[in-house]
């Protein structure tokens, strides 16, 4: 089954701020398996507009470092899993370590409450 990842990097490894990435790195996987990582541009930042972008790719899964509440709630009724305080690492090796059941969350330091993460 093919499945769909999202991470937001800068500089080619998942950045701790979702809103401030530079692309986003689309890993297209098939039976845990790693098929091609592709990396876009983001629209521009405006809250929802990169819930809605990764829906439209077709993305599954995203792994993050944080994000604000509104981002969380908006890839929730995309039925997105969102995968948050996840390592600084090169976007292949964390999906890898998902499909290994590995890949450790942590905080969010996104978390403050003051709904999309813009720092």
């Amino acid at each position: 089954m093919k499945k769909l990842f999202a991470v937001p990097t800068v500089n080619g490894k998942l950045t701790a701020h979702f809103g401030r990435c530079e692309q986003f790195a689309i890993v297209e996987t098939e039976d845990n398996k790693i098929l091609s990582t592709t990396f876009f541009d983001p629209p521009e930042h405006q809250p929802g507009t990169y819930p809605k972008f990764l829906a439209e790719q077709g993305v599954s899964v995203i792994l993050s470092g944080g994000m604000g509440g509104q981002a969380q709630n908006l890839f929730a009724n995309n039925n997105i899993e969102v995968r948050m305080g996840v390592r600084h690492d090169n976007p292949e090796d964390l999906v890898k370590d998902y499909f290994k059941d590995l890949l450790e969350s942590g905080d969010n330091p996104c978390d403050h409450g003051e709904g999309d993460c813009n720092h």
